[in-house]
């Protein structure tokens, strides 16, 4: 390996440690702990140690060494986790197995990216909509199936805006499309997604991400939440139940850990997914339109078909905001449960 890569590397690390520094330091402790879900706050000081190691590492030329042969890993491998330290004729048979599924994986994903189809669940109404900030972002949502063909909702936010966003979002959902047909929950999908993006040097922060599996025969909806804002059931009568994560973002801690949520929803209830971009718009004074007019909204409007419910939202949003361009992207995804 030449110093010239792991000079790239070195930045691309520094820049990961800078931005997860900078987060932690400047975000509310109401948001921090919606991204950690139910992980400790140290696990972020595990994740910085472990980042900072690489960097001392990567300095010294040493990132990559193998620890049995002392000659340095395969590149490719190193780009996907910069933590591997051993080379590919050392491991175990198990273990080779694993790195073949996950590099056949990638080749897999090159070839995933299809032309998204219209939604369609059964049981349920569905509408969207996405705005990026900028020309491209880093929002991502999608309609897929799992192993056994239960349809899986997902939305998720990559932390940044532009086209570093946009890019690691289009890798996200490449990795989605292989992944989930392959998987049986969402706790599946999250953990596999976790391990492939953790340690991978183009991820400069981390993304947030629900991953829910409708059940259109009872209204079921099994979800795993990774550190994202949580979505909304709104029931009759206007009470509602939040989808609070069940694990930290992806990405963001060492070592994490992804469990599921159920929560049913009845004839008329409305599932209301969406990213920051939505509560975090300001109106020309500043205000947040926050949780609390979202949630409103939602209880005075959930008897609209989800494209009417949408569109009154952006109508609202709008004014709320002067007709002031969005600063971050925007994206909300609403299912209606029908009789």
């Amino acid at each position: 390996m030449t110093n010239d890569f792991f000079m790239r590397v070195s930045e691309q690390l520094r820049a990961q440690r800078l931005a997860l520094l900078d987060w932690v330091g400047g975000v509310p402790p109401a948001e921090r702990d919606i991204r950690l879900g139910p992980q400790a706050p140290n696990a972020l000081d595990d994740h910085v140690r472990v980042l900072e190691d690489a960097i001392t590492r990567a300095d010294a030329g040493e990132l990559g060494r193998c620890t049995v042969c002392h000659d340095q890993v395969e590149t490719h491998w190193l780009q996907m986790d910069y933590t591997t330290c051993v080379c590919i004729e050392h491991l175990s048979r198990e273990e080779r197995s694993h790195l073949e599924a996950e590099l056949e994986l990638s080749q897999r994903v090159q070839r995933a990216l299809l032309p998204q189809e219209t939604p369609r669940i059964p049981g349920f109404d569905v509408a969207a909509y996405s705005q990026p900030a900028s020309i491209v972002g880093g929002d991502y949502f999608d309609f897929l199936r799992f192993a056994d063909g239960a349809p899986a909702v997902i939305i998720g936010d990559v932390m940044g805006k532009g086209m570093p966003a946009s890019m690691l979002m289009a890798s996200l959902q490449a990795y989605l499309r292989v992944i989930v047909p392959e998987s049986s929950s969402p706790a599946d999908v999250l953990e596999r997604l976790n391990r492939l993006f953790c340690h991978n040097i183009h991820l400069t922060k981390f993304v947030s991400l629900v991953v829910a599996r409708m059940d259109p025969e009872d209204g079921g909806v099994i979800y795993g939440n990774a550190g994202h804002h949580p979505p909304v059931v709104v029931h009759g009568g206007g009470r509602m139940t939040l989808l609070k994560p069940t694990g930290a973002a992806i990405g963001l801690v060492e070592r994490a850990r992804f469990t599921e949520a159920q929560v049913v929803m009845g004839t008329g209830d409305v599932l209301m997914c969406y990213t920051d971009g939505l509560v975090e718009a300001r109106d020309p004074d500043g205000k947040e339109f926050g949780d609390e007019e979202l949630t409103r909204y939602a209880r005075e409007h959930r008897s609209a078909l989800p494209a009417t419910f949408i569109r009154g939202l952006r109508q609202h949003l709008q004014t709320f905001t002067a007709g002031r361009p969005p600063a971050d992207d925007t994206t909300v995804v609403v299912l209606r449960r029908l009789g």
